[in-house]
Order: C-alpha cells, then structure tokens, then sequence
C-alpha cells in the first residue's frame, strides 16, 4: 500500500507540460492501432475454397513480420525525462514488490530446511551413539572369545559330563532303594513253601534284582542303539519278565522270545 500511494503521489507531482506530452504519445499510439486494424480487416478475405492454404499463408506472413520486428531497434515512448523517470520509478517498485514476495518464500524455505537439518542431526547423533554402543559390545564380545581358549572349553565339558554322571548316579541309587523297599529279590522261605504242595521249595541263588535287570537293558540301549536286546536266562526271576512286559517297558523280541529291549519313551 505504501509503495502504491508512493507512485499515486510521484504521477501527481508530475508537470503539466509533461502530461500533455504523454496523452499525444498516447492518441498517436492508438491511432496506429486503429490504422493496423483497418489494415488486417481489410487484407482477409471472406472466404478461401482451402481453408488450409489459407491457414499457411498467415503463418507465413506472420513470421515473416516478427522477424521484420526482431529487427527494429526499441525507440523511448517519450524524449520527456520527467515521464522516463516516472516510468522508470514505477518499473522499480513493480520489482522491488517481486523480489520482497521471493525474499519472503525464501526465507520460509530455509526456516523449513533448517528445522530439518536439526532434526536429521539429532537423528545422526542417537544413530552415532547406538553404533558406538554396537561396537564396544561387538569388541567385549570379541574379548571373551578371544580369552575364551579350547582348554576352557574342554574342561567345561568333562565338569557338566561328571555332573551328568553323579545326577545319573543319584537317579539309578534312587530306583534301586525304591525297588529294594517294594519289589525286593525273591528269597527261598521253606517255611512258607511247606505249606504249599506242588511248588518249588528252592529258588536260584543267582537271581538278580529287578534293579540289575533295568540297569542292564538301559546300558544295553545306549551302548549299542542298534542292537538292544538282551538274553534271558537263568538268573532272571520270569515274573520280573512279565511284569516289565505287562507294563509296557520292555518289549519281546519278535523272532526270539527269550530276548528282550527297553521300550522307547518318545
């Protein structure tokens, strides 16, 4: 509004004899455009049998006058300095008004981009410090393993292979003292066995407990998977046999009776 009321004010202030100058220029101009008009009207005609042709030959013509016009050299509207200054003051804030609306966008620009830049640095510096968390990790890791010899390793294996061992010990002394307390071996009772008629007073001597008979038959799975039977003789009690076979954990061989396995619990 200031720059507006500040060209309003400058064509004011302008002499009279400078805008009588400027209203000729004027009526001149506008007669050449009256006198061009009357002109073109007059050079077209009403009608063209190829309206084809007719489109060419004005784009000939009319390149063939803006080249004529490219040719001319630009000539002052008026000689008048007063009216050039006017003229010239008025282009000026035309422009400084352009440049301020672009000075403004740009200034927008780069508080944007510079909110951005702040952010992405704030972006770099957490990623920058996640990184070095990486790495340090990355090198106590590296530590450790490099400290971390074959020996160490070795030897951190015969520890949790005796630990196996004495909780396997534990788990079979455990089975044997249940075993002994309910199934105990069976023992000749001759004073039992004369009560009773066509029984066998004597057993053998070398029976073995139903603990031995499990710890054989689990040796027996591990040590050879591909060949876990065990043969039945005399120093097995047949109703330990049967039992273990009733329950379902040892299972006949299927061509030999007198063989038997461990059952897999799966």
């Amino acid at each position: 509004m200031a720059e507006v009321k500040a060209g309003d004010q400058a064509v004011a202030e302008l002499s009279e004899a400078a805008q009588t100058e400027l209203m000729n220029l004027c009526e001149e101009q506008f007669v050449q455009l009256e006198k061009l008009q009357n002109e073109i009207i007059l050079s077209e005609p009403d009608f063209c049998e190829n309206p084809q042709e007719q489109s060419v030959n004005r784009l000939i013509a009319t390149e063939a006058e803006l080249k004529q016009w490219l040719t001319v050299e630009p000539k002052l509207l008026a000689a008048n300095s007063e009216v050039l200054l006017q003229a010239g003051n008025e282009e000026m804030l035309k422009l400084c008004s352009e440049l301020e609306m672009v000075v403004s966008c740009y200034e927008a620009k780069r508080a944007k981009l510079r909110e951005t830049k702040e952010l992405e640095q704030k972006w770099l510096e957490e990623k920058k410090q996640v990184l070095a968390a990486v790495n340090d990790h990355l090198e106590r890791l590296q530590m450790e393993k490099e400290n971390l010899s074959e020996q160490t390793i070795l030897q951190d294996t015969k520890v949790k292979i005796q630990k196996m061992k004495v909780y396997q010990e534990r788990l079979m002394e455990c089975l044997a003292d249940i075993l002994e307390k309910h199934i105990p071996v069976p023992k000749n009772d001759f004073s039992a066995n004369k009560k009773k008629k066509n029984v066998p007073q004597e057993l053998n001597e070398d029976l073995i407990s139903l603990h031995e008979i499990l710890e054989l038959l689990m040796n027996k799975a591990l040590e050879t998977p591909h060949d876990p039977y065990v043969t039945i003789d005399s120093t097995f009690w047949p109703p330990y046999i049967e039992m273990l076979l009733r329950y379902c954990i040892a299972v006949r061989h299927q061509e030999d009776n007198f063989k038997i396995r461990l059952e897999d619990f799966c």
